[in-house]
């Protein structure tokens, strides 16, 4: 009998590349989705598997339909993936976005506790949550302090350490991925490396003549969602639930990002791009490197894709697009 999958967030990035993983393992597919006022493009992400996977209306916030949804689906495993994920969007929106990211996840707990808890809970925790702190030799760790520097972030911690107690004071079998930034064609394009790639696209063909960003000096630690998806299953079905960091170990600034795929277009990157402080944020997060060597060691994950094969496919979905 085929295991049952219930992800939240599966028109998402994440959501829609995990459940093309999960189908092609033989599992049976369910997603949450909300209700949007247009539907058009709604579900683009899972036009590839049209037909093979289920879902279902419902909110995170909406505790009843959660109740209902998993209810009907009595899954062996919950990704919860559902969030409001724009971190310079969620000082805009704090309040929408600690109810979303934090009390979300306890509403999901607490289905999960009442209705399935022999099932397995994926949280998707983040490389925000750490904010600036960093260890001595520039890289962050399971051990280092949490001081985020966002709505976002601040969210992030409080569904972490939710999941952390309901395995322990429940038994669940609930864990944290905390996944550092990863990026796909996929992606969101008001998001910094779809942005600049589409922006850089978009002006070699002559569509238009400048990109304005905002912190060209923040360092991320960027990998694939695809390779980082393969991990969140790998996390899920692990015989003990626990924390992992998923992440490449290597840093780049928005700086070199903007040099890399400019130039991957012969162009220079200094002719093209303005800062613009609209795009600042209030508080900014300044530098990324992860530590994934309990993941790779104890689950046997390492990612297949680099920085530049990444921005590579990236820069041919809108060579075709645009």
């Amino acid at each position: 009998m085929s295991k049952k999958a219930l992800i939240t967030g599966i028109s998402g990035q994440d959501g829609s590349y995990l459940t093309e993983l999960l189908l092609s393992k033989g599992y049976e597919g369910h997603g949450l989705v909300r209700r949007h006022s247009v539907a058009e493009n709604q579900d683009a992400r899972l036009q590839k598997i049209e037909g093979e996977v289920n879902c279902h209306y419902g909110d995170l916030l909406d505790y009843p339909s959660l109740h209902r949804v998993i209810s009907d689906v009595m899954p062996d495993e919950i990704y919860n993936l559902g969030a409001m994920s724009h971190v310079r969007i969620s000082f805009d929106m704090p309040s929408f976005t600690i109810q979303t990211n934090a009390l979300g996840v306890l509403n999901m707990l607490e289905v999960y506790r009442t209705t399935c808890p022999d099932a397995k809970f994926y949280q998707a925790s983040s490389s925000e949550m750490f904010g600036n702190s960093v260890d001595d030799d520039g890289v962050q760790r399971l051990s280092t302090p949490m001081t985020p520097v966002s709505p976002y972030g601040c969210a992030k911690v409080m569904g972490f350490n939710l999941v952390r107690h309901y395995r322990v004071a429940y038994g669940l079998h609930a864990c944290n991925g905390i996944l550092f930034n990863h990026e796909s064609p996929r992606r969101g394009s008001n998001f910094v490396t779809n942005k600049v790639v589409k922006g850089a696209v978009a002006i070699k063909k002559g569509l238009q003549d400048k990109l304005e960003l905002g912190n060209m000096d923040s360092y991320r630690d960027w990998g694939h969602s695809k390779d980082y998806v393969r991990a969140m299953h790998m996390i899920t079905n692990h015989d003990k639930a626990d924390e992992f960091i998923v992440s490449t170990g290597e840093t780049h600034s928005v700086r070199e990002l903007c040099e890399v795929v400019f130039s991957k277009l012969g162009m220079n990157y200094e002719d093209y791009i303005f800062q613009n402080p609209k795009f600042m944020r209030p508080e900014d997060l300044k530098y990324l490197k992860g530590d994934s060597s309990k993941a790779r060691e104890i689950l046997g994950w390492k990612p297949e894709y680099t920085f530049e094969s990444m921005m590579e496919e990236m820069i041919e979905r809108w060579q075709k697009e645009l």
